[in-house]
């Protein structure tokens, strides 16, 4: 049997947005805390993959 990808859809990469969602968990940020942290280093991502 096999898994279905649950980031189908997305147009961001599965690294990216992991790395967007371990932020969000680890840390008490909001998400767009996480979405501005993530511009500053040049990755265009928006709150709503990280949701």
């Amino acid at each position: 049997m096999t898994k279905s990808n649950p980031f189908k859809g997305f147009q961001s990469s599965l690294k990216i947005i992991r790395l967007a969602v371990m932020l969000h968990v680890r840390f008490p940020l909001s998400l767009r805390t996480v979405e501005d942290l993530m511009h500053e280093r040049g990755v265009e991502i928006s709150h709503e993959n990280i949701f």
